[in-house]
């Protein structure tokens, strides 16, 4: 679809955007266009509602002031974004029911019985920007990966390897946002709803003798504090690790006993690592420390097809 940049709009150009993911991901979108984030989400939501939206497509800028405050006047105030349950109950008190009544209310009047936030919500109905957009996230400051096994896990064997392999997965999410980790949480526990059986939860923080991004040395760590609080003849039935300290690699406090070459061996078997599975498919290469039967692992029979991310599991036209 060729846009005519003289007869250019935005709602020609939100089209465009459905048009495009409905073809190359078979979705369908509605694209909400105004001055404010609060307001865009506003304009999504009419866009889906259809309450004036050109087919999917919901452009404030393109509606007079009389038809904007005629439309706010029919959405209930609590479809507003970051409005809830609690606080339309406290607005319906002072007679504010609509985005409109919102959008009009007295700000400072507000300010001394909400709170700062509401009043930057105001201010975006009103067009104002209060909120700034994320152009880019904000890094984690923790990593978690745990799962639920498919079967009760009652060795030690079968518990390292849920652990390697979570621990796996995070250290790949860890690497993919450049930071490193200063420790690391382990954490086992039974099935809470076995009434009958011994109950045993229990967690330990291993710290890193230097902050790292290392698979296996992350791995090595984990399973160290494992094999710390691990008890046996028990029914386990969850496992997970948590990164934690998390900082910018580049950033990395050093110390005088750091082996440089050492450090880059390791960042090179990362890279590698992450390149090959990046284009042969995950666990292409993987710790074998991770196991290859993994009895524990959870069960995927439900799951629902990966529509968005692989390839085998894409919609079909009919």
């Amino acid at each position: 679809m060729q846009l005519n940049f003289l007869s250019f709009t935005l709602a020609d150009y939100g089209q465009k955007i459905r048009k495009t993911v409905k073809r190359n991901v078979g979705i369908p979108v509605c694209v909400g266009i105004a001055d404010s984030k609060t307001l865009a989400k506003l304009a999504n939501h009419c866009a889906k509602k259809e309450l004036a939206g050109n087919n999917g497509v919901c452009d404030f800028g393109q509606l007079s002031d009389k038809q904007r405050s005629e439309l706010f006047a029919s959405i209930p105030v609590g479809e507003v974004w970051g409005i809830g349950r609690k606080l339309t109950e406290g607005l319906a008190k002072l007679n504010i029911n609509t985005v409109e009544d919102l959008r009009c209310a007295n700000i400072e009047y507000l300010r001394q019985q909400f709170s700062i936030v509401l009043v930057r919500t105001a201010n975006e109905l009103n067009g104002i920007p209060c909120i700034e957009l994320e152009e880019a996230g904000t890094p984690r400051q923790q990593i978690m990966v745990s799962r639920s096994f498919g079967a009760p896990v009652s060795t030690l064997d079968d518990l390292s390897e849920s652990v390697a392999f979570y621990t796996t997965r995070a250290a790949e999410k860890l690497r993919r946002d450049g930071s490193v980790a200063a420790s690391l949480c382990v954490f086992i526990q039974t099935n809470p709803f076995k009434a009958n059986e011994e109950q045993y939860s229990r967690s330990i923080v291993v710290p890193l003798p230097q902050p790292t991004d290392d698979t296996t040395k992350l791995v090595k760590a984990a399973l160290c504090g494992l094999k710390a609080i691990f008890r046996p003849a028990l029914r386990y039935r969850k496992s997970g690790v948590l990164l934690m300290g998390l900082h910018e690699k580049a950033t990395a406090q050093r110390t005088l006993f750091d082996d440089p070459e050492e450090q880059s061996r390791s960042d090179k078997m990362m890279c590698v690592m992450d390149a090959i599975n990046r284009s042969m498919g995950r666990d292409s290469v993987t710790i074998g420390a991770a196991g290859t039967k993994q009895r524990w692992a959870t069960r995927r029979e439900q799951k629902s097809p990966s529509y968005t991310s692989d390839w085998d599991e894409l919609m079909e036209a009919w």
